[in-house]
């Protein structure tokens, strides 16, 4: 009788195991399914990345016309509101390892 314990204890220890190294290759399968996405993901922003970094140097111009336009039409439209607040340094695009979320 206790061999048949025994013997029972261990098919049950090793249908564990079995089972355990069948969810871990699983897991794995599942995790290097998501390294390729995650890998194909940083690829796309970095190509997306190199290809608007020449407008970083250009978005001052485009603000500045863009405040001139926002002071003609205020005066076309006899509004007389002060503009807005100015940051002191210009934003610059939120790239790479600096960015942050707040």
């Amino acid at each position: 009788m206790k061999t048949a314990l025994i013997i029972a204890t261990l098919v049950e220890l090793v249908l564990l195991v079995v089972v355990l190294a069948g969810y871990l290759v699983v897991i794995a399968a599942t995790l290097r399914k998501v390294s390729k996405t995650l890998g194909l993901v940083t690829f796309g922003v970095r190509a997306i990345e190199k290809q608007t970094q020449p407008i970083g140097p250009v978005l001052g111009e485009i603000n500045a016309a863009l405040e001139q336009v926002a002071g003609a039409l205020a005066s076309v439209a006899g509004v007389t509101s002060s503009p807005p607040a100015q940051p002191e340094t210009p934003m610059e695009p939120m790239t790479g390892p600096k960015a942050q979320m707040p």
